[in-house]
């Protein structure tokens, strides 16, 4: 079984091209929305975020994230001591995923943050999903219809894209230009014809 990891910076379009692995019949782990599941399900996790950044984190058992986003956003302590709670409750779940879909060749791992978490050796390749930064910034400013100044301080709290993509493997252009399918259809006939 090949493991492959999805990268790529906010508003890259990363999330567009694990459907398109998806619909590949790849299964894909999305590690953003199974943290979100985790920090609201998993009751030890739930207990450590409240005892390190206050009570007050948690309305009705789930995780206020505007207010936790408020503490770590700017202090980069912060932010490491969030991520060494939740990274390794993460790559848990992930493990259990992956034994129940052992019967699949290829599987795919998609996270933002596979590089600052320290992943590059959890997997066979990395994937990683690029874009020019005015495009990424007009991408998220609709999406979550934020000002460009946010979504510019939050690229610049990322990995740099030239970093990124120096240490991946495959390299998906998502520019509005090159067309994302073929991309990845040669992707999949590559790791398929691998095994």
């Amino acid at each position: 079984m090949k493991i492959l990891g999805l990268t790529g910076g906010i508003g890259s379009g990363k999330s567009v091209v694990a459907e398109l692995f998806q619909m590949m019949g790849i299964p894909v782990y999305d590690s953003d929305s199974r943290s979100k599941i985790l920090t609201d399900t998993d009751e030890e996790l739930k207990e450590k975020i409240s005892s390190q950044f206050g009570a007050e984190m948690y309305s009705n058992g789930l995780l206020d994230r505007q207010a936790l986003a408020k503490k770590i956003f700017g202090d980069a302590k912060a932010l490491l001591a969030v991520n060494a709670l939740i990274h390794p409750v993460v790559e848990r779940d992930f493990r259990i995923w992956v034994k129940e879909n052992c019967q699949f060749s290829v599987l795919i791992q998609e996270t933002a943050i596979l590089f600052e978490a320290g992943l590059e050796n959890h997997f066979d390749q990395i994937i990683c999903v690029t874009a020019p930064e005015d495009l990424r910034v007009e991408r998220v400013c609709k999406r979550n219809k934020i000002a460009p100044e946010i979504v510019r301080e939050r690229i610049k709290n990322q990995l740099s894209e030239a970093e990124r993509v120096k240490q991946s493997d495959i390299i998906v252009v998502n520019d509005n230009i090159q067309a994302v399918l073929p991309q990845v259809i040669k992707i999949v006939q590559t790791v398929s014809s691998q095994r």
